[in-house]
Protein backbone atom coordinates (compact mmCIF):
# COMPACT_ATOMS: atom_id res chain seq x y z
CA UNK A 1 0.00 0.00 0.00
CA UNK A 2 1.54 3.70 -1.31
CA UNK A 3 1.24 5.99 1.57
CA UNK A 4 -0.99 8.82 1.22
CA UNK A 5 0.08 11.95 -0.62
CA UNK A 6 2.50 14.59 0.80
CA UNK A 7 1.28 18.32 0.81
CA UNK A 8 2.09 20.06 -2.26
CA UNK A 9 4.76 21.91 -2.52
CA UNK A 10 5.88 24.79 -5.11
CA UNK A 11 8.62 24.26 -8.02
CA UNK A 12 10.68 27.08 -5.79
CA UNK A 13 10.48 24.95 -2.60
CA UNK A 14 11.52 21.80 -4.47
CA UNK A 15 14.17 23.84 -6.58
CA UNK A 16 15.79 24.75 -3.27
CA UNK A 17 16.52 20.36 -2.43
CA UNK A 18 20.02 19.98 -3.99
CA UNK A 19 20.76 16.53 -4.96
CA UNK A 20 23.71 15.05 -6.42
CA UNK A 21 25.32 11.94 -8.07
CA UNK A 22 28.01 10.49 -5.77
CA UNK A 23 30.00 7.51 -5.69
CA UNK A 24 30.49 5.51 -2.89
CA UNK A 25 34.09 5.23 -1.57
CA UNK A 26 34.12 3.74 1.63
CA UNK A 27 31.08 1.46 3.87
CA UNK A 28 31.93 0.45 7.16
CA UNK A 29 29.40 -0.72 9.97
CA UNK A 30 28.14 1.45 12.25
CA UNK A 31 27.45 -0.41 15.70
CA UNK A 32 27.04 2.24 17.43
CA UNK A 33 23.95 3.68 15.29
CA UNK A 34 20.86 2.91 17.38
CA UNK A 35 18.69 1.13 14.04
CA UNK A 36 21.36 -0.87 12.04
CA UNK A 37 23.06 1.47 9.61
CA UNK A 38 26.26 1.90 7.45
CA UNK A 39 28.91 4.67 7.90
CA UNK A 40 29.33 5.66 4.11
CA UNK A 41 31.84 8.13 2.44
CA UNK A 42 30.35 9.64 -1.08
CA UNK A 43 32.38 11.09 -3.24
CA UNK A 44 30.88 14.00 -5.02
CA UNK A 45 33.39 15.16 -7.62
CA UNK A 46 34.51 18.49 -7.16
CA UNK A 47 32.09 18.95 -4.34
CA UNK A 48 34.61 16.47 -2.44
CA UNK A 49 34.19 13.71 -0.33
CA UNK A 50 31.26 13.54 2.14
CA UNK A 51 29.90 11.29 5.25
CA UNK A 52 26.47 9.92 5.64
CA UNK A 53 24.63 7.32 7.64
CA UNK A 54 22.87 5.44 6.12
CA UNK A 55 19.87 2.50 7.11
CA UNK A 56 20.52 0.50 4.20
CA UNK A 57 21.33 -2.87 5.94
CA UNK A 58 18.57 -4.91 5.09
CA UNK A 59 19.63 -5.35 1.24
CA UNK A 60 22.90 -4.47 1.04
CA UNK A 61 26.98 -5.54 2.73
CA UNK A 62 29.58 -3.04 3.05
CA UNK A 63 31.43 -4.83 0.13
CA UNK A 64 28.77 -4.33 -2.03
CA UNK A 65 28.33 -0.93 -1.70
CA UNK A 66 31.31 0.45 -2.88
CA UNK A 67 31.52 1.78 -6.31
CA UNK A 68 27.71 2.42 -6.96
CA UNK A 69 26.40 5.24 -7.87
CA UNK A 70 24.31 7.14 -5.89
CA UNK A 71 21.69 10.30 -5.62
CA UNK A 72 21.88 12.24 -2.08
CA UNK A 73 20.37 15.34 -0.64
CA UNK A 74 23.53 17.54 -0.18
CA UNK A 75 22.05 20.69 1.22
CA UNK A 76 20.47 19.69 4.74
CA UNK A 77 22.39 20.37 7.51
CA UNK A 78 25.22 17.87 9.38
CA UNK A 79 23.10 15.61 11.44
CA UNK A 80 24.89 14.11 14.73
CA UNK A 81 24.31 10.33 14.87
CA UNK A 82 26.03 9.28 17.75
CA UNK A 83 29.83 9.73 17.54
CA UNK A 84 28.99 10.30 13.75
CA UNK A 85 28.27 13.23 11.13
CA UNK A 86 25.89 12.29 8.96
CA UNK A 87 26.66 14.99 5.92
CA UNK A 88 24.15 14.44 3.49
CA UNK A 89 21.00 12.18 2.80
CA UNK A 90 21.37 9.14 0.69
CA UNK A 91 17.88 8.41 -0.92
CA UNK A 92 16.44 5.87 -1.18
CA UNK A 93 12.83 3.61 -1.81
CA UNK A 94 10.95 1.63 1.17
CA UNK A 95 10.02 -2.04 -0.42
CA UNK A 96 7.42 -4.23 0.37
CA UNK A 97 8.84 -4.77 3.96
CA UNK A 98 9.47 -1.47 4.47
CA UNK A 99 13.63 -1.75 4.24
CA UNK A 100 15.22 1.05 1.98
CA UNK A 101 16.45 0.04 -0.95
CA UNK A 102 19.16 2.81 -2.61
CA UNK A 103 18.10 5.03 -5.39
CA UNK A 104 21.07 4.72 -8.17
CA UNK A 105 22.08 6.20 -11.22
CA UNK A 106 23.07 4.84 -14.62
CA UNK A 107 27.20 5.37 -15.27
CA UNK A 108 27.80 8.05 -17.18
CA UNK A 109 27.57 11.28 -15.55
CA UNK A 110 29.64 13.64 -13.81
CA UNK A 111 30.15 13.02 -10.28
CA UNK A 112 28.40 15.99 -8.53
CA UNK A 113 25.98 16.48 -11.43
CA UNK A 114 22.48 17.90 -9.59
CA UNK A 115 19.60 16.01 -10.47
CA UNK A 116 17.04 18.28 -12.52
Amino acid sequence: MLPSLKPTITIEEFARVDMRLGVIRTAEPFPEARKPAYKLTIDFGALGEKRSSAQITDHYQPADLVGRQIIAVVNLPPRQIGPFLSEVLVLGLHDSDGHVVILEAAVGPELGSSVS
